[in-house]
């Protein structure tokens, strides 16, 4: 007589994870409380994909990328260059660009990097290390000239205080500098959270010689090689395109027209 087992049930496979690396204390893009808008758009791809959100924290300075995305322990990184050289990058999402940020009551109406009323104001911009040649505002103030009224503020500030970047927006509101130029996301956000009203304009020319640009389109990275991710990351993008742009603007980011094409 043929005993017959009755044949046991499939596991269920293992829920999906979205691993992202990301700063702990770096609004208006992410935090630990999840109070960023990368963290609020991180969330809609998780959903969209029926998976798991998990963070890995890392202070976004020098090393960021080779500790944490290309050291396997993260899969996505919010928020970076489309044409950036150490991740592969989806389609891009938002377009931004650096802005001034004056004080209202200073009417100073100051459009552009060769405004001549930029030479008798004191113009904050942010610094990588130690020179005037490290960020793109930097570079294109030296190259007119300016930087005896140039005031350098630490893109890294001090880490133990809450949005160490921020500092440079107290700054405008306390009237230390006149001016600042910034990268449009952390002013849009941080002008409607100071005591004085402020105003944010967009910054021109976009692209300052020789080839350095001062407006980005901006993407998720993923691993150079993890073609299956970015394929889904592309596809959620696409089809949330409308809730992520709401999420921009209840953030108060500045944003440019996304070109045609590529990036």
């Amino acid at each position: 007589m043929l005993v017959l087992a009755a044949a046991a049930p499939a596991p269920a496979p293992a829920p999906r994870e979205l691993r992202v690396c990301a700063d702990p204390n770096n609004l208006p893009f992410t935090n630990r409380a999840g109070q960023g808008f990368e963290n609020r758009i991180a969330e809609l791809v998780a959903r969209d994909l029926h998976a798991h959100l998990s963070y890995t924290w890392w202070a976004q300075r020098r090393g960021f990328f080779r500790n944490t995305l290309n050291a396997s322990v993260c899969d996505v990184v919010m928020g970076v260059p489309s044409d950036f050289e150490m991740a592969r990058a989806t389609v891009p999402y938002y377009r931004s660009s650096y802005v001034f940020v004056t004080r209202r009551d200073r009417r100073l109406r100051i459009a552009s990097l060769d405004d001549s009323i930029l030479r008798r104001l004191r113009i904050g911009v942010q610094l990588i290390g130690n020179d005037y040649m490290n960020t793109p505002p930097a570079h294109a103030l030296s190259r007119r000239g300016m930087v005896t009224n140039v005031v350098g503020y630490t893109v890294y500030g001090d880490y133990t205080e809450p949005n160490p970047p921020a500092r440079i927006m107290d700054a405008v509101a306390h009237g230390d500098i006149d001016v600042a130029i910034v990268w449009g996301p952390l002013g849009g956000y941080f002008a409607s959270r100071e005591r004085v009203p402020l105003v944010v304009t967009p910054v021109s020319p976009e692209m300052e010689p020789p080839g350095i640009p001062l407006a980005y389109s901006i993407s998720m990275g993923v691993r150079k090689k993890d073609d299956a991710l970015r394929r889904d990351l592309d596809r959620v993008i696409a089809s949330h395109q409308g809730e992520i742009d709401r999420i921009l603007d209840a953030y108060g980011v500045p944003r440019r027209p996304l070109p045609r094409g590529n990036p």
